[in-house]
């Protein structure tokens, strides 16, 4: 049984997007484009099957987890047209689950991500809790070897200074601080063509989980540890 990959053929569509960035050019490109997008929602759908076997994703197919390929121009006339890359994300099943996982297939600069990019003023208040009275949690969640082999430190925006209300010499003020909790690793083009991609990008998914579900704990659950 052939394994789903990504082709050659859709980075180098990719490519020469990135370069003709007009309505003519992809109108004369049509098949082209169509064939590199029916290849990633090929590939979108057997990621979603292999994640299913091991966590419950709420994203239905390969066609829902792909972001639309036509720019925003409305307010930002200077945008191209296009983006010359394909985007996507898998949901995990709500309310009982939380965060997501996001990919980005771009030559020269590709990259997957994972974690929570705009937390809810209530999520934020009670990761926020979590940490301050139990950071050694996280400090072992983000520490643990997958985890950091993969995907390295958190990214993401931070306070200036201590969120009010916390003490600014708590031990882990650098988290109490973040208003994101992003992690990213950035992928090779060679990575993204290798036969065994999809393998390895669930198994690179899988590495956040023990933090995904310590967070799903968190964010339903009230301060007492009741579920909400």
């Amino acid at each position: 049984m052939k394994k789903i990959a990504i082709d050659r053929s859709t980075l180098t569509f990719l490519a020469d997007l990135e370069k003709h960035n007009d309505r003519d050019w992809l109108l004369a490109h049509k098949d082209r484009y169509q064939t590199a997008l029916e290849n990633m929602r090929a590939f979108s759908d057997a990621l979603i099957e292999r994640m299913k076997r091991h966590d419950q994703i709420e994203t239905a197919s390969g066609k829902e987890s792909l972001q639309r390929i036509y720019n925003d121009q409305r307010f930002h006339k200077e945008r191209p047209p296009y983006k010359a890359r394909f985007s996507g994300g898998l949901a995990r099943q709500k309310p009982a689950l939380r965060g997501g996982y996001y990919f980005s297939i771009k030559p020269g600069a590709s990259f997957i991500a994972c974690g929570f990019f705009q937390p809810e003023a209530a999520d934020l208040k009670r990761i926020r809790m979590d940490i301050l009275y139990d950071h050694e949690t996280w400090e072992r969640l983000l520490n643990a070897k997958a985890l950091k082999k993969t995907f390295g430190a958190l990214e993401g925006a931070q306070l200036k200074t201590a969120p009010r209300g916390f003490p600014k010499d708590h031990p882990a003020i650098d988290l109490l601080r973040r208003t994101q909790f992003l992690l990213r690793h950035p992928l090779t083009d060679k990575e993204v063509l290798a036969p065994d991609f999809l393998d390895n990008l669930n198994t690179m998914y899988k590495a956040v989980r023990p933090l995904f579900d310590h967070m799903s704990e968190v964010l339903t659950s009230d301060e007492n540890g009741n579920s909400l």
